[in-house]
């Protein structure tokens, strides 16, 4: 078996560990779990530390448990968070938990007959019929309210500035994840609880009420927050959080964010976010201080995790749609988007709109541009830049201003790409 913690190590995805954590895991196959929030029906980024941890967990012959929190989820964890989050109902809770396990599916094998085949649980399952005096009755005596109120998440939530305090419901969150932790051991023989280093004191309370009901032994291990290498928050972008959902966050998108980090987290992501072997990613970095223009590690992290998540199909279209935007790619590339993927490479470009029947029998560009589409203020300005070779439709030069434009020159059935000059495009919509 290979050495989980080893791996992790040279990874640096671990922040901290019980004593005896590595000596488990070398003894035996382990059962790990790790929880997953279901506030929505997508991963994003942020995620995947975790979802990595439980990946090499795996590969290292241990069994990932990926616990999805829907009675948790109801409540809300207070550990970072200044306010109460919204609560779900059990509809939207189910619903999302299916969508989450088909995104982990390509990263952990939940399918085949091999011991340590991931398992996907709920805790709602076990806690909904669980009554409330039955429950502090049953685990609520076994833990201290003093334990409780030490955790930092606890303290920093009654401390903070701008705190209005905790409710009993989000006090209780620790004690529901600390039950959690009893429970898999109990039922799934789960001898370790995975996290970030955030959900610490969380994990710890779980060792501790199997310590005390059990007189059991369990462990803990926890990967560092990632931050990015200016201190902003890793996974987040203008326009809000990095889904796995390629209708959240276009194929194009996701593979844009990975390959526009910078040279410094790059060489950090990509011992987290991949599979490579030490081998490997020396070699990448070799190269990257060789030759840092070719930004060899930003492509080779973009291609593992884009392929990982969204195919190699998708990672090839997101490839020739860069191309496109940054001047390499061809009229048969730009025909080859779909629809989705065309907008999302030229997000914010200037629209124009055109009738698609006045398309049908050909229209002059000169006339296209100028008065159905105002690409260009005038025609005289268009003439001059198509004879300096400056105006492209669909990526092909513009020969002469009587050049006629059809419908069957339509990329999805419905846009013509205009650039003009070297950096400036508009996309024409025919309706």
């Amino acid at each position: 078996m290979i050495n989980f913690i080893e791996e992790l190590r040279w990874r640096g995805m671990i922040h901290d560990m019980f004593p005896g954590t590595e000596e488990q895991l070398q003894k035996e196959r382990t059962s790990a779990y790790l929880g997953i929030d279901p506030t929505a029906d997508s991963l994003h980024i942020g995620h995947l530390v975790g979802v990595m941890m439980l990946r090499h967990l795996q590969l290292a012959g241990h069994r990932p448990i990926a616990l999805i929190g829907g009675a948790t989820g109801m409540i809300g964890d207070p550990s970072m968070k200044s306010a109460e989050r919204n609560l779900l109902d059990e509809e939207t809770l189910r619903h999302n938990q299916a969508c989450i396990k088909k995104q982990l599916s390509k990263f952990l094998d939940f399918d085949s007959d091999a011991p340590n085949a991931a398992v996907l649980v709920n805790n709602y399952d076990w806690m909904k019929d669980y009554s409330f005096l039955g429950f502090i009755r049953d685990i609520g005596k076994h833990i201290t309210v003093n334990y409780m109120m030490a955790k930092d998440s606890v303290k920093k939530r009654l401390s903070g500035e701008n705190s209005n305090g905790m409710s009993f419901t989000e006090f209780s969150y620790q004690l529901l994840q600390g039950y959690d932790y009893l429970y898999l051991y109990r039922h799934y023989g789960c001898r370790l609880q995975m996290g970030g280093s955030d959900q610490w004191g969380n994990i710890t309370t779980g060792t501790e009420l199997i310590r005390r009901m059990d007189a059991g032994e369990a462990y803990a291990l926890v990967c560092p927050l990632i931050t990015k290498a200016d201190g902003g928050k890793f996974g987040k972008t203008e326009s809000g959080n990095v889904w796995l959902d390629p209708e959240r966050t276009s194929p194009y998108a996701f593979y844009q964010f990975w390959l526009n980090v910078n040279d410094a987290d790059a060489a950090r992501y990509i011992k987290i976010f991949t599979t490579l072997t030490q081998e490997e990613i020396a070699g990448l970095e070799a190269q990257q201080a060789a030759a840092p223009h070719e930004r060899a590690l930003q492509k080779r992290l973009a291609e593992e995790i884009t392929v990982l998540v969204h195919g190699r199909e998708s990672y090839d279209a997101a490839v020739a749609a860069s191309g496109i935007l940054f001047g390499q790619g061809t009229r048969e590339q730009l025909q080859s988007l779909d629809e989705a993927t065309l907008l999302s490479v030229f997000e914010g470009v200037p629209q124009f709109e055109v009738s698609k029947d006045k398309l049908q029998g050909g229209v002059k560009v000169i006339d296209l541009l100028t008065e159905d589409a105002a690409v260009f203020p005038s025609k005289g300005e268009l003439r001059k830049l198509i004879a300096s070779g400056g105006v492209s439709v669909n990526k092909e030069k513009v020969a002469s201003p009587d050049d006629l434009i059809t419908s069957a020159q339509l990329i999805a059935d419905r846009y013509l790409l205009v650039q003009r000059g070297k950096k400036n495009y508009y996309l024409v919509l025919a309706k």
